[in-house]
């Protein structure tokens, strides 16, 4: 028996919209121009790299250079030797990242799952030294650098920042998240202390890890003042020399801007590449 189609039971199907509210709408248009705004000196800086001394100096000055010159950069990383202290630089962060990953993790481990007197005194005492500004400790710790042998090496840069409060503080609150049986499963199947904060430890803090080794990079990338006076000509970093190659009697702008421009290239690929670790573990330590 067929039933009238007027009688037949109708089948409602529901849709979602999502309701656009006027307050996203205009917190949308606040980042999207204040994300531009920050974009401002970063575009007038590369544009700027492609024009001549004569374009540069021109009042009022033009956005999008008359003439495109390529060469500025040619000519920036042939006379100026670029290359070597580029190469310092990115030695002196990849090495002083993994250092500083290493131990402000090991640090971080000890004052999160052990206890012993006075944890909580030195975690304060470490927290402390976060306010304490380079310029306070620069002739101490340049005497000790001294006394070890190593001014005017790549070594007195690298291992005198790689222990950071920031890191160590970063990290232990990551770790208290670590459920304790996850511990002490580990122990009661014979794990090591070292083979837990090995294996399981570090595994489960990669966020956390992910934004410190980061912070690392850019702290170590844009470093100035303690690399301008522990090094020498043969082992200056890439900002240091920049400042030094830009103090010239006659100061060619137009290669200066080339040259920060190849100094921001390597800093904003490694955002781009790990924005998503980036905002990932920002949250989950900012949540935890």
């Amino acid at each position: 028996m067929t039933l009238p189609a007027a009688n037949r039971p109708t089948t409602w199907t529901s849709t979602s919209r999502t309701r656009v509210r006027p307050r996203d709408v205009v917190r949308t248009v606040n980042l999207t121009a204040l994300a531009l705004l920050v974009l401002v000196p970063l575009v007038w800086t590369v544009l700027g790299s492609f024009k001549s001394p004569t374009e540069l100096s021109r009042r009022p000055p033009t956005l999008l250079p008359e003439q495109w010159m390529p060469q500025n950069y040619v000519e920036a990383l042939t006379g100026f030797d670029v290359l070597r202290y580029l190469t310092n630089s990115v030695i002196v962060v990849v090495v002083a990242t993994l250092l500083t990953l290493a131990i402000n993790a090991m640090a971080a481990y000890a004052l999160a799952r052990y206890n012993f007197r006075g944890r909580e005194v030195l975690f304060l005492v470490t927290l402390a030294t976060i306010m304490v500004p380079l310029q306070v400790i620069l002739i101490p710790v340049y005497q000790v650098t001294a006394a070890l042998g190593l001014t005017n090496s790549l070594w007195g840069v690298i291992l005198p920042a790689i222990a950071t409060p920031t890191g160590v503080f970063l990290l232990r609150q990551y770790m208290l998240t670590i459920p304790d049986e996850l511990i002490d499963s580990a122990r009661m199947d014979g794990a090591r202390e070292f083979g837990i904060f090995w294996r399981v430890v570090l595994p489960l803090c990669r966020p956390a890890l992910a934004v410190l080794a980061i912070f690392s990079v850019l702290w170590r990338w844009n470093d100035f003042l303690w690399p301008l006076v522990v090094t020498n000509e043969r082992t200056r970093t890439l900002p240091v020399a920049l400042q030094r190659f830009a103090s010239q009697e006659v100061v060619p702008f137009n290669l200066v801007l080339a040259i920060s421009v190849v100094s921001l290239v390597p800093v904003l690929i490694c955002f781009l590449v790990f924005q998503r670790q980036i905002v990932q573990g920002i949250a989950a330590t900012g949540m935890k």
